[in-house]
């Protein structure tokens, strides 16, 4: 006779993970929690510090390679330290908040996780407001600390680039905030955590090479925005008239990139997961 199978072990074919049931779509009670203002500081406050150290790389940047300066394009760091100020600041981040407020840090990444009733939508709400206050800080400790540079280099305010069209530069944002907010929803997957538990994943990590990635691929198109509460928090700061002109593609871009990923993630991919788990099922 075959050995027993051990108590506790699950059956072949059974859920070994347990998905978290959907947020409800208003929950007035979080309101009430202590949990939820923890959340919502923490969100201000990472995403203060994200726009404080990567808008200072960015001026940063510039200054080294002004000519007025005797500064060449080989001097500095380059797009590519900028990118990894990015993603590196999102991986610090998100690590640092994950357990308290999720780690959103980004109003697209807030929205797709409501669409995908990860949220409720009480929170997400008061995410977004304090994810933009958060990158308004951010951005005028940049200007108090580089008054005399600030506005000569930009503000690091996202704008369309010369040469590219509006929509280019929406399809660039579109793109990449889908391949931050799919990220996102595969490295957070408790399905994924319990299958794949072999292979350790820190969920912070690929969600910040994510972002560095995109950054490397449309910085030179938009300056990369992927992020609506960056791009308004350097608009606000900076206050020129073609960072608000285009400020409209910085919202729309990343909340339909941010959609998309949730559809096709929950609704396509884990879908089509739950369909073959049921026919297995029904066939056993």
């Amino acid at each position: 006779m075959g050995k027993d199978m051990e108590s506790g072990e699950p059956p072949f074919g059974a859920r070994d993970y347990q998905d978290p049931p959907p947020a409800p779509l208003v929950d007035p009670e979080e309101l009430g929690k202590w949990s939820f203002y923890r959340a919502l500081i923490a969100e201000f406050i990472a995403t203060m510090l994200f726009l404080y150290i990567t808008v200072l790389t960015v001026i940063g940047y510039k200054s080294q390679v002004d000519p007025a300066l005797n500064g060449t394009e080989c001097d500095g760091v380059g797009i590519l330290g900028i990118a990894w100020a990015f993603g590196g600041m999102i991986f610090v981040l998100v690590y640092c908040t994950a357990g308290i407020s999720g780690g959103h840090i980004n109003p697209a990444v807030t929205f797709g996780l409501f669409l995908a009733r990860k949220v409720s939508l009480v929170r997400a709400v008061m995410y977004m407001v304090a994810q933009c206050l958060g990158a308004i800080c951010g951005c005028g400790l940049v200007k108090a600390f580089q008054k005399a540079r600030y506005t000569r280099y930009g503000g690091g305010a996202n704008e369309l680039s010369d040469g590219y069209s509006k929509g280019v530069g929406l399809g660039a944002e579109i793109i990449g905030t889908f391949v931050l907010v799919y990220t996102v929803f595969s490295a957070t997957d408790p399905k994924r955590n319990a299958r794949d538990s072999h292979v350790p994943v820190l969920a912070p990590l690929p969600i910040g090479f994510a972002v560095f990635m995109v950054h490397l691929a449309t910085i030179p198109v938009t300056g990369t925005g992927i992020n609506p509460a960056r791009s308004l928090g350097a608009a606000v700061m900076y206050n020129k008239d073609k960072a608000w002109d285009d400020q409209w593609m910085f919202w729309v871009g990343p909340f339909i990139g941010a959609a998309i990923a949730a559809f096709y993630y929950q609704y396509i991919l884990r879908a089509g997961a739950v369909k073959a788990f049921g026919s297995s099922r029904s066939n056993a």
